[in-house]
């Protein structure tokens, strides 16, 4: 466990950014689809970066006292099964609570992964204007090939949103995509950019 993570300072109370988040103004307590698939992959992708990035959700979940959201694994999990491209989606809402509580927890570890998040998009960018593979940037291979590994493993392949990404490198576009949407969710008013994001088009 990063002591960063757990014993840093804080610029301000976890528990004031979820009270600062607009509710969407959508009908009824479950969040829309495209926000329960938007968080399930930006976790995934954090943990594609550091492994044990899982563990460091629950930790920093009760650490910040958001424990009476997320109490467990086994509650964590059943909050990103609301993934309906998961193979274990389960029919259960996602609250609006819920999902700001991800929405935070994930800023707050994606703010901590800056640099490296900065450092494979860059990787990746260089690579891309000289037309070479991802696999000669050590680091960007790796989290292109975890992410690859993540994906296929939890996502339910005969799903048509699952389907298109059989081939490795539309795979990999997603991968990439995803650390922009990490990168642009770090630093002030990270949580607040990313929350509001994730109800474009969503509010009549």
């Amino acid at each position: 466990m990063s002591a960063s993570l757990i014993n840093g300072p804080m610029s301000e109370s976890l528990l004031g950014i979820l009270e600062s988040l607009p509710n969407p103004g959508i009908a009824g307590d479950d969040c829309p689809r495209r926000t329960k698939v938007e968080l399930d992959l930006m976790l995934l992708a954090i943990e594609a970066i550091e492994s044990g990035s899982s563990e460091q959700m629950l930790e920093l979940a009760k650490k910040l006292g958001l424990d009476d959201i997320i109490k467990n694994r086994i509650v964590l999990w059943r909050m990103r099964s609301t993934n309906p491209m998961r193979r274990a989606h389960t029919r259960r809402n996602l609250s609006v609570k819920e999902a700001k509580a991800l929405s935070a927890i994930g800023c707050r570890l994606a703010s901590r992964l800056a640099v490296t998040i900065r450092q494979l998009l860059l990787a990746q960018q260089q690579l891309s204007d000289k037309q070479i593979p991802p696999e000669y940037n050590f680091r960007l291979s790796e989290y292109l090939d975890h992410f690859r590994a993540h994906f296929r493993s939890r996502m339910n392949p005969r799903r048509a949103k699952v389907a298109i990404y059989q081939d490795d490198d539309k795979l990999n576009e997603l991968a990439v995509s995803l650390l922009g949407k990490l990168l642009f969710c770090t630093g002030t008013l990270g949580t607040q950019r990313l929350w509001i994001s994730l109800f474009d088009g969503e509010v009549k």
